[in-house]
């Protein structure tokens, strides 16, 4: 059975439903190295006449004096995405292919960033951005649209925006992507980033983020992604700041090279052995997760949506995690949610302006529960969200992928 958001998409295609990290994951080999050491800027911004104010505070009853402003804090490079969906195969060489959907939206690290904050996590990202008309608008989507703090992130003149363009097609997308590492700025960057409750690391094979261990030991939850292997090595000894690290978020096939296993699980149950929680998505099957510290395991299968577009899936499944595991919700709860927030995102357009916010989850919820025959288990395995979600209203929408740059509101 497919259960369908109120708000499914037209041409839905069938995803890759281990979509991970859409548009930037594997490109952060380009990453601006400039995670700040100061304090940061309290988070919310002015955009459009209103302040950007999350309908909901999942840490509401975690929150304490003297806790830092920040929730997240991110680093990493910020892609201008172009989206083609509605491809009915992959293109073929000498040919014109034309998609029936297209959308522009920041990508890359922009992606988590932006799932985070539209789940009410107090977002700080240092990046670096051009000074061309890609680099304005991604500053704006993100500051100005998601309240997403901006204060560690620096303009760069004369420095074009990395763009990226993804086609989606077959469960499957193809990107091809365009970029230049962004120069070093004038001052040297500061070796540690600011304090923060946690911080998203993509791990690079064969080096280490020095930031990573600063972060943690300043007191910050480090959660770890990886990106593919290109030089198919897959040394376990690539993955050493996971010594630094609370969780780690690889997807089955990386998983299964990094472990020398062939079962999604198993490679689990060993990466639990490097780091205390070790969760692995695995596609139509769901997600597994082992928590060395208690001893506890859980599986949760996927949500079978129609997608749109499934860039991006993987880091909003990563925010929902880190949001669940920064509230103290249940390691299946988490990995509920993760897979929740993952599957209604692939429903629009893009990677970042495709997450859903709360009035999207709890008109999912709403939604799911109408139906007279669920999959059995559904309305069990979400009960959580009963004494969390708000009423599914809204004084605005939320701000989605468009087709083009460059129009002005009157």
């Amino acid at each position: 059975m497919t259960i369908i958001s109120p708000h499914a998409a037209p041409d839905p295609i069938v995803p890759d439903k281990d979509a991970r990290g859409g548009g930037g994951r594997a490109r952060e080999h380009a990453r601006d190295r400039s995670p700040g050491c100061t304090q940061g800027a309290a988070v919310g911004a002015e955009g459009n006449g209103r302040t950007v104010t999350p309908v909901l505070d999942p840490l509401a009853e975690v929150r304490a004096e003297g806790d830092p402003e920040t929730d997240v804090y991110l680093t990493g490079t910020v892609f201008l995405d172009i989206i083609l969906t509605g491809l009915d195969s992959a293109p073929v060489r000498g040919t014109e292919s034309w998609a029936r959907g297209m959308g522009s939206s920041p990508g890359g690290i922009a992606n988590m960033a932006t799932a985070l904050a539209r789940l009410g996590l107090r977002t700080s990202l240092a990046a670096a951005f051009g000074d061309d008309m890609y680099g304005e608008y991604c500053w704006e989507a993100l500051s100005k649209g998601e309240g997403i703090d901006l204060g560690l992130s620096r303009t760069v003149p004369g420095w074009h925006s990395p763009v990226t363009v993804s086609m989606a097609y077959e469960g499957e997308r193809t990107m091809v992507s365009h970029g230049h590492e962004a120069p070093p700025p004038e001052e040297p960057a500061p070796e540690c980033p600011p304090p923060a409750r946690a911080a998203v690391a993509l791990l690079v094979p064969g080096r280490r983020e020095e930031w990573i261990g600063h972060a943690a030991r300043r007191g910050s939850r480090v959660f770890a992604d990886v990106g593919w292997d290109e030089t198919g090595r897959w040394d376990p000894a690539d993955l050493a700041d996971l010594e630094h690290c609370e969780a780690f978020l690889p997807n089955a096939e990386e998983a299964m090279r990094y472990t020398r296993t062939d079962c999604p699980r198993a490679a689990a149950r060993a990466l639990a052995e490097k780091v205390p929680v070790a969760v692995v998505t695995m596609g139509e099957r769901g997600a597994y997760a082992v928590d060395s510290g208690t001893g506890e395991s859980a599986e949760v299968p996927a949500i079978a949506v129609e997608a749109l577009d499934p860039t991006g899936a993987g880091d909003v499944f990563v925010a929902g995690f880190v949001t669940g595991t920064l509230a103290g919700w249940p390691l299946a709860d988490r990995l509920a949610f993760a897979g929740l927030t993952a599957a209604l995102s692939v429903q629009e357009f893009g990677g970042s302006l495709s997450a859903p916010g709360w009035v999207e989850i709890a008109a999912w919820w709403k939604h799911v529960r109408s139906y007279d025959e669920l999959p059995a288990g559904t309305l069990q395995r979400y009960a959580f969200l009963d004494g969390l979600l708000p009423a599914a209203a809204r004084p605005w929408p939320l701000r989605r992928a468009v087709p083009t740059l460059g129009f002005r509101q009157p």
